[in-house]
């Protein structure tokens, strides 16, 4: 089943054209790559999918609860609690927060108590609030870390941020998840423990997964279909083994190794 469709979307900066006439599907429970020189808009779509953006002509589809919703100038909390998530390429982690706090409040922003219960502290009030600290505390063992709730997110090595950034995303309970260069900074044994982690996520949640990436080993062992973006265009789109001999691929590569 089809979740998201987006069609001849395009983003026009001034008189640049930094995503231009794309078309993508992604489809229930699949994981998608995306790949592209530096400079080729992969950032910019996902800016443009999850509302960051207003696309300047185009459109974006979601498919949820048999209905059809257009995202086009959504606010991104509004897409966000239609169920697209996303990690930055760069960490936005609230710092000073402790890890438990960083995925309570992305919680919060799904499970919204009534004004009454919230100001009174009513009975119903504690209930979700108990039952929301269960729930962070059993995601985050999931990805190894419960021994770590009470430290500050600006503590945690860099990979662990990493992890972290992925579970608050996965708090709020996204049916599409976009992991923007998931592995940047990282060393080649964390990125193989990301790796397995993506996988895990997408076996685990049910979840569909579109993933930014310059690790072009970390994209062909995870991912089912790749896009690949040049100059914000659409040049080249199918399963590892064609992109990896695609002609044009190659070429925007400049003959390096895919």
């Amino acid at each position: 089943m089809t979740l998201l469709k987006v069609d001849h979307l395009t983003k026009n900066f001034g008189g640049l054209a930094a995503v231009s006439n794309v078309n993508l599907v992604l489809e229930e429970n699949e994981l998608v790559g995306l790949i592209g020189p530096n400079g080729a808009g992969k950032t910019t779509l996902f800016n443009l999918l999850t509302g960051v953006y207003e696309p300047s002509e185009g459109d974006v589809v979601l498919s949820h609860s048999g209905k059809e919703t257009r995202l086009n100038g959504m606010a991104p909390y509004k897409i966000a609690d239609l169920g697209l998530g996303r990690t930055f390429q760069n960490i936005r982690l609230f710092k000073d927060l402790t890890v438990l706090d960083n995925v309570l409040i992305a919680m919060n922003s799904k499970h919204k108590e009534g004004f009454l219960s919230s100001v009174l502290r009513l009975p119903a009030f504690y209930k979700a609030e108990a039952e929301m600290k269960q729930k962070a505390v059993e995601l985050l063992s999931i990805f190894a870390l419960e021994d770590k709730i009470e430290t500050l997110a600006k503590n945690l090595p860099y990979g662990e941020q990493r992890r972290l950034e992925i579970v608050r995303a996965l708090a709020t309970e996204p049916k599409i998840l976009f992991l923007d260069e998931p592995a940047a900074g990282m060393n080649p044994q964390e990125t193989a423990e990301l790796t397995d982690l993506i996988r895990k996520i997408q076996k685990d949640f049910q979840i569909t997964i579109l993933l930014i990436e310059h690790d072009m080993s970390l994209v062909m062992d995870v991912c089912e279909r790749i896009y690949v973006l040049e100059y914000g265009r659409v040049i080249a789109e199918g399963n590892p083994e064609a992109i990896k001999n695609n002609p044009k691929v190659i070429e925007a590569y400049l003959g390096g190794d895919l």
